[in-house]
């Protein structure tokens, strides 16, 4: 859509500050130690943990860290998390999906409902918005990996069903249950990607002003600031405009 910025680009929009870095470490790390106990150990014989480890190297994550998450997932010490799904509605109704891993149910069912209500947003039952997107796997590389056709072409090859290509990157869609292979088909053809991720895609999206945005965004930055959050995806899509005035 010309002229829109779509959800997918402010996605991210915590991740990329320096700030934010340091969580950004520690939530990728702690779904590593989640992956490796819930599966192997061995990135090769576990699907969500490669695909883990393979995010938090396109994040920068030090190998150490990485290396140190997998360890502490063996350990008889390693915490035990509970991964939950909250649903709710954001200023100007937008749908907003938050995933957790917590050791504490009540804490960050607690914090979440009080980040909704305090920020122009109410926590609704799970399901109540999750209909409206679709569970799928996202693999990123950046414009200069090649031409529209040519990644287009890699990505069909390797089994993909959608590319959508812009100035900046190629965003490459597939079935949730084909990432791991998708992405290492892709990783053959055009190297190593930006990120390689399961997200929740819209299937509509919500346009807002200045104001709901400014609102929406305060409510989306709270809740990625919880430690028990791992992500938090709106279907919320803003004018260039309005865009440009919230940088």
């Amino acid at each position: 859509m010309a002229g829109h910025s779509k959800w997918a680009n402010i996605q991210h929009r915590k991740g990329r500050q320096d700030a934010a870095r340091s969580k950004l470490f520690s939530k990728l790390a702690k779904e590593i130690t989640v992956a490796a106990k819930m599966g192997d150990p061995d990135p090769d014989k576990n699907p969500r943990l490669r695909l883990a480890v393979k995010e938090a190297k396109s994040n920068s994550v030090p190998k150490d860290v990485i290396d140190r998450a997998i360890k502490k997932s063996m350990g008889g010490d390693a915490e035990n998390y509970d991964e939950i799904r909250y649903e709710g509605y954001g200023p100007g109704g937008v749908a907003v999906i938050v995933e957790a891993m917590t050791d504490n149910r009540n804490r960050t069912a607690s914090n979440v409902r009080s980040y909704f209500s305090k920020l122009g947003g109410n926590l609704a039952e799970t399901g109540a918005v999750s209909f409206m997107f679709d569970r799928k796997g996202q693999i990123v590389y950046p414009a200069a990996v090649g031409d529209e056709d040519s990644v287009m072409e890699a990505a069909i090859e390797a089994g993909a069903e959608d590319v959508e290509s812009s100035e900046e990157n190629h965003v490459i869609w597939c079935a949730m249950e084909d990432l791991n292979d998708v992405s290492t088909a892709l990783e053959s053809a055009l190297g190593e990607a930006e990120s390689t991720r399961l997200v929740w895609k819209p299937q509509t999206t919500t346009e807002l002003d200045a104001e709901g945005a400014q609102k929406l965004l305060k409510l989306l930055d709270t809740l990625e600031d919880d430690d028990d959050v791992q992500n938090v995806t709106a279907n919320a899509e803003f004018s260039d405009e309005v865009l440009a005035g919230l940088e």
